[in-house]
């Protein structure tokens, strides 16, 4: 495996999840766990949210975005990450908007405005099978998870949906007024969820307006997560709570989410922020 000492990388960021890019089409590194691991660790590397290549890989059509959750593990969709990738892919092609591909499938971005990108996020999938749950729920809207004292729980009934990745929502009064911190662990590595799961708490506020916190999977609290604001919004219509397109604000700031009637698809609308540019020292 060839060295990523001397190699560059950009620190992006979306509503303060942070990231770093590394360009990987001329020279085809490979990117391990650990070498992600410590990338991400702010001892070890630039420190980030996720770790994101760009990369031909074989099966692939033209340009993949690979995704590194700080914990090691590939995963298959990261929504700020691509608006910061589809905004690069942009500026680099000079065009207004760009298809590229990723483990859960191709991504679509367009320029909205300087710097505030939209991505058609594809079709979100409900089926118990899907999300993945470990057993059978007819009824996905509210999944059997209790939190507290099994006659007075302090939340219950999440709904869960996929996303690119596996999210469980709880839907609740004040989202201040529960530690995410404590339980998002737990409920991220519950029994119900194969391959682990983000976990958000969501106040709807208005039928256009929802207040999110997320711990996600792989990587803890963070300030802002695209699959989860998608998850939130498409959980929240389908239990009746808000309508089809909603302002998500999250730690970091706002993100705009429709989920479109007519073909299914959620469309995510927010800024993205280039920081910084580095290169990797000899210990890498």
């Amino acid at each position: 495996m060839s060295s990523l000492s001397g190699h560059p990388y950009l620190i992006m960021n979306g509503l303060g999840n942070r990231f770093v890019v590394i360009d990987l089409r001329e020279n085809p590194i490979i990117i391990d766990g650990d070498t992600a691991r410590k990338i991400a660790d702010p001892k070890t590397g630039p420190g980030c949210d996720q770790v994101i290549t760009l990369e031909h890989r074989k099966d692939y059509d033209g340009i993949f975005m690979g995704i590194w959750n700080a914990d090691g593990d590939e995963v298959g969709a990261c929504g700020n990450a691509s608006r910061c990738v589809g905004w690069l892919l942009m500026e680099e092609l000079k065009l207004n908007d760009v298809t590229f591909a990723t483990a859960s499938g191709p991504l679509h971005a367009s320029r909205i405005g300087d710097k505030r990108i939209a991505v058609d996020m594809g079709e979100p999938k409900f089926h118990w099978r899907d999300i993945p749950l470990a057993e059978q729920m007819d009824d996905t809207r509210f999944v059997d998870i209790k939190l507290g004292p099994i006659d007075n729980p302090v939340l219950w009934g999440p709904s869960t949906v996929n996303v690119g990745n596996p999210h469980c929502v709880f839907f609740v009064d004040d989202v201040a007024a529960h530690a995410i911190e404590k339980f998002g662990p737990m409920i991220e590595h519950h029994p119900l969820f194969p391959e682990r799961a983000n976990v958000s708490i969501a106040q709807v506020t208005s039928k256009h307006a929802i207040r999110l916190r997320v711990w996600e999977r792989g990587a803890g609290i963070t300030m802002a997560c695209g699959t989860a604001a998608c998850a939130a919004l498409v959980c929240a219509y389908r239990r009746r709570l808000t309508a089809r397109k909603a302002t998500i604000t999250l730690d970091g700031g706002d993100l705009a989410i429709e989920w479109r009637e007519e073909d299914n698809h959620i469309i995510m609308t927010g800024p993205i922020s280039l920081d910084a540019e580095g290169q990797f020292g000899n210990d890498f």
